[in-house]
């Protein structure tokens, strides 16, 4: 069978498949020549990241795929649904990326805490006494609230390290886990924190310092953080969002920024991706990241054996004829 991972995958993941039998082509074919490319080359699984695309034109265009895989946690890129009714597997990997992910919020949090994005680009400027006193009124994250809205596998990840600097973890889900958070601290053996997830998220919202999305957006498409939730927020909060562009009202962001109910805001993703907002961007209270949250070596080695794990499950060994 022929792979097409068209947003790369890591050399361990190419390894895997290859030896069981597996062509990988690693090809970046842009979108508008995908369909031909497939046909042409006899493709039967595609791999993506978040860069390519896969709806209802491509799977109604491409009859010989039999398998749709998403390096990653969320599928928005992929018509899942339709894919399913029209007989394809679909694929993804929720568990590999959780750490990179939870890591790159804490930098973030620490950013924001201590004015780090703003500071590293204006010391250059060589004023240093007016950057001291700027960037002179930082906060500790020890004893502070953090809302961890989406208590998926990131979203518990993120808490054992929001346990770890001493913070107090809200968890909000659309449905009530208590999860048993695991802290490893090296040499001295694992500490389980129970933590109850709540359904309240205007209350948490009223509560939080720091505030973490880990959710998809509405049905409908819209917004969940709104005017209507960044006016319930203390003054001063910092909210971060690495789960998907369109979970805030990048609007409302920005007047809640302007009007200092926001203090900080560290956006890995955007609603117009790979083309954000300037204003976005140019915001010296906003830090900025290109969608990396997944993006370490580690994780990526992860994605690729997780994926490989599961196409060999499904479809076995290839042995040639």
């Amino acid at each position: 069978m022929k792979i097409l991972a068209n947003d790369g995958i890591s050399n361990e993941g190419k390894d895997a498949l290859e030896k069981a039998g597996y062509t990988v082509i690693t090809d970046k074919v842009a979108q508008d020549d995908l369909i031909d490319y497939v046909n042409m080359n006899n493709i039967e699984i595609i791999l993506v990241r978040s860069a390519t695309t896969i709806r209802q034109n491509v799977i109604d265009s491409c009859p010989g795929l039999k398998l749709l895989g998403r390096g990653g946690v969320g599928m928005d890129n992929i018509d899942v649904a339709y894919a399913i009714e029209k007989g394809l597997s679909v694929i993804n990997t929720p568990a590999s990326s959780s750490q990179s992910v939870a890591e790159l919020v804490m930098g973030h949090l620490f950013a924001g805490a201590r004015f780090l994005n703003d500071s590293f680009k204006q010391m250059e400027t060589g004023d240093f006494s007016a950057l001291k006193k700027k960037y002179g009124k930082g906060t500790e994250l020890r004893e502070k609230t953090i809302a961890i809205v989406g208590f998926g596998r990131i979203g518990q990840s993120l808490a054992s390290y929001a346990l770890g600097c001493g913070m107090k973890v809200i968890a909000v889900n659309n449905h009530a886990v208590t999860a048993e958070i695991s802290l490893v601290i090296h040499g001295f053996g694992e500490v389980k924190v129970p933590v109850q997830s709540t359904f309240d998220l205007h209350t948490a919202l009223k509560e939080a310092d720091f505030i973490s999305l880990h959710i998809p957006k509405q049905a409908d498409g819209s917004a969940i953080i709104k005017k209507e939730e960044f006016d319930l927020m203390k003054k001063g909060v910092v909210l971060v969002n690495t789960a998907r562009g369109g979970v805030i009202d990048e609007e409302a962001l920005l007047a809640a920024i302007s009007e200092g109910k926001v203090a900080y805001a560290g956006l890995d993703v955007f609603e117009n991706e790979p083309n954000p907002r300037a204003d976005l961007l140019n915001n010296e209270k906003i830090g900025t990241t290109p969608h990396i949250g997944a993006a370490t070596g580690e994780a990526q080695d992860r994605i690729g054996l997780e994926l490989a794990d599961l196409i060999v499950k499904q479809f076995g060994i290839q042995i040639p004829a």
